[in-house]
């Protein structure tokens, strides 16, 4: 059974849901550094897109029940690869113990100034 979850904390699109919960598990999709509030880029740095995004999961996966310290897999994917150490400056603060599973590609989609674009898996204890 598959349940979309959704959250006005962070942007959402008709063409995708925010997360879905299927099981045990938490899909949380590529999400990028857009500020809700504001509805633009939280600024032009990776470091800064970086933390929104991260803000950003963390806001799907607080609407679906669970936390950061559930997320087993993220995915980063960079628009520039060269922004990897930048990257990781920021990511760094969001799991500086014991960090979840983790890929980073290329980010395929041109999406006019965004420069990541972070997915999460997380489990859902006690199930």
């Amino acid at each position: 059974m598959r349940e979309p979850v959704s959250t006005s904390m962070a942007p959402g699109s008709p063409f995708f849901s925010q997360a879905v919960k299927a099981g045990p598990f938490v899909i949380v999709s590529g999400l990028v550094g857009v500020d809700v509030s504001t509805g633009a880029l939280a600024g032009p740095t990776i470091q800064e897109q970086t933390h929104q995004a991260l803000t950003n999961c963390r806001e799907v996966l607080h609407a679906a029940g669970v936390t950061l310290d559930d997320v087993v897999e993220v995915g980063v994917l960079l628009v520039d690869p060269d922004d990897f150490a930048g990257m990781n400056e920021e990511y760094a603060r969001w799991f500086p113990d014991d960090p979840p599973a983790r890929y980073a590609a290329k980010l395929g989609a041109v999406i006019p100034g965004v420069l990541v674009s972070i997915r999460m898996m997380a489990v859902v204890t006690g199930q």
